[in-house]
């Protein structure tokens, strides 16, 4: 069972018609939802508050703490979605992989895995793995009510990056060694990729996820024959294994405009745009049937006011026709942005949109 949907016969639950999930089914909403990539976090000083000392790994595993971060933004904001605090690799150390998140640095892996023999080393998911993230869910079910909660996952194209180059990187050069190299050991990489990251997405959405994201960060580095060829078949099993539950599917990269279309082809209900492309030129590359969410530049957020007003109507303009759109930025809350911006932009897309 969704939490969008009870089951036959039965009414929908409190989340249904908020203007999140209206606009993600592509129906008419009274206003413009708007929530955040990177909102539960970064920014906020109680944030900042309740994790002084606690490593971020850590700061994932404990359901009451990932209840208050996630629950933050919605406070303050009022944003019309919460999405889970966690980070992508969470599911990777529930398995078992030996890695740690860096401050300044990111995810960093012990023992990279770059070889046949070092597939053993992702053994399936199973709930009990990430009991945690049950045990939040349904705190944060209780106490947001008709609010959606997105839950999320890394896509396995950037999962795999980090797990074969052994940490962020800029060139990709050891993911694409192995893709160009080694086809056949790169695509049973990313299928059983595919089957953690399908696990920990079902896991979110039986505890109570309204939508799911996928993030494929790392994947505007590859073309699109590279794409098609090498990563949408993952991505797409990813995107049909939770494809019965009836929550939106949101797909989002980074540096994405020339896989646009693919994203969407690869089996999301919503395709995220960065700020690159205007909101009008990424429906015509995604094409019918649809939703979109963007894409103010994070950056934008370091001006005025009257700057961050005239771009977000800009977006607003060249998002009138489409048919659903959530208004996101192009790419997560940078931690230096200051709170009270994103209070006022939200104001601003519900005032200005109000129908």
């Amino acid at each position: 069972m969704s939490a969008n949907q009870s089951p036959a016969g039965k009414q929908p639950t409190a989340t249904y018609d908020s203007a999140f999930l209206r606009a993600c089914r592509r129906e008419p909403v009274p206003h413009t939802p708007v929530w955040f990539m990177r909102q539960a976090g970064r920014s906020l000083p109680e944030y900042l508050k309740v994790r002084e000392g606690i490593p971020m790994l850590e700061s994932c595993m404990r359901p009451e703490l990932v209840a208050e971060i996630t629950l933050q933004p919605v406070r303050r904001h009022g944003v019309d979605a919460a999405i889970y605090f966690s980070d992508i690799v969470v599911p990777l150390k529930a398995i078992g992989i030996d890695l740690d998140i860096k401050p300044g640095v990111g995810p960093v892996i012990e023992n990279p895995i770059r070889t046949r023999a070092d597939l053993a080393r992702l053994r399936d998911l199973t709930p009990e793995d990430v009991s945690y993230v049950t045990e939040a869910f349904g705190l944060l079910t209780r106490e947001l009510g008709a609010t959606p909660l997105i839950g999320f996952a890394g896509a396995p194209f950037t999962l795999a990056s980090y797990l074969v180059e052994g940490g962020p990187s800029r060139n990709h050069e050891h993911t694409k060694a192995l893709m160009y190299g080694d086809p056949q050991l790169w695509a049973d990489l990313l299928d059983r990729l595919a089957d953690i990251t399908g696990a920990f997405l079902k896991v979110q959405i039986e505890a109570g996820a309204s939508a799911v994201q996928l993030f494929d960060s790392w994947v505007g580095a590859l073309s699109p024959a590279d794409y098609r060829r090498s990563v949408m078949p993952a991505s797409r099993k990813v995107f049909e294994a939770v494809a019965g539950y009836g929550v939106p599917r949101i797909h989002f990269g980074v540096g994405t405009g020339e896989l646009l279309g693919l994203m969407g082809e690869a089996g999301a209900d919503v395709v995220g745009v960065d700020w690159r492309v205007p909101m009008d030129e990424a429906a015509r590359r995604v094409g019918p049937g649809k939703a979109l969410q963007g894409n103010l530049d994070p950056a934008v957020l370091f001006s005025t006011t009257q700057a961050v007003e005239t771009k977000t109507r800009a977006i607003l303009d060249a998002a009138a026709g489409l048919e659903g759109h959530v208004f996101n930025l192009g790419h997560g809350v940078l931690p230096a942005t200051d709170p009270d911006a994103l209070t006022r932009l939200v104001e601003y897309v519900h005032t200005q949109t109000a129908r």
